[in-house]
């Protein structure tokens, strides 16, 4: 059962920060076509305020049927229409993709990737990733260098595929949060504020073939 006009969206956006990730949203659905619906721009459930997104947001959401069944689904951004209103383009699931259990497993992906990072300061250093999305990346970070929340850093990601073929994935990133550790290293957590969609593109791919990698397991 698709999702119709005027039904309620409720959603989790999904956030390198988890404190974020577990905030809930609401958005009443304008339209529904075969490949995408449109959305009117989110509202956090508890203060009504408007949630700013981007492309290539992951989107855990669920609509609620007469008969008051949830049914869960995975999208994530496409873009936005300009109307009398904005509207927040989504992905349409397919019929299949839909589900009346509750899922809470965003597209992001555990991987120890290469990164090489400029700052705004100019410092340039090299880090290894914790896990990597369509909307963003965490990276580990020695105590010394200096980051600051809000900073944003000149990034190119080092992507192996299966085929062994390897490619590189330009960004700019915002950090989200830095996060301290035991060891004395940092946990970098940044959203991507400036990439192509052909950038994008390349990271969403490797997510898939490690998502493969692990249901093989």
């Amino acid at each position: 059962m698709l999702p119709k006009v005027n039904q309620i969206l409720y959603m989790n956006i999904n956030s390198v920060d988890p404190e974020e990730a577990r905030q809930e949203y609401k958005a009443r659905i304008a339209d529904v076509q075969p490949n995408f619906m449109s959305i009117e721009v989110p509202l956090h459930v508890g203060t009504g305020k408007l949630k700013r997104i981007y492309v290539g947001d992951e989107i855990e959401a669920y609509y609620i049927d007469e008969g008051g069944v949830k049914h869960y689904f995975h999208t994530y951004v496409i873009g936005f229409k300009e109307e009398a209103i904005r509207l927040v383009l989504i992905k349409c699931p397919e019929a299949d993709q839909i589900t009346k259990m509750q899922r809470r497993s965003f597209f992001r992906v555990p991987a120890e990737l290469e990164v090489a990072v400029k700052t705004e300061a100019g410092a340039r250093f090299t880090a290894l990733t914790e896990d990597i999305g369509g909307g963003g990346i965490s990276f580990l970070c020695e105590k010394h260098i200096a980051l600051r929340d809000d900073e944003r850093l000149d990034c190119w990601l080092l992507l192996p595929y299966r085929n062994k073929s390897i490619e590189h994935a330009h960004f700019v990133g915002e950090i989200v949060r830095v996060k301290p550790l035991e060891s004395g290293r940092r946990v970098v957590m940044a959203r991507f504020s400036e990439i192509t969609d052909a950038e994008r593109q390349r990271i969403i791919r490797y997510c898939f073939e490690r998502q493969l990698e692990f249901r093989n397991r």
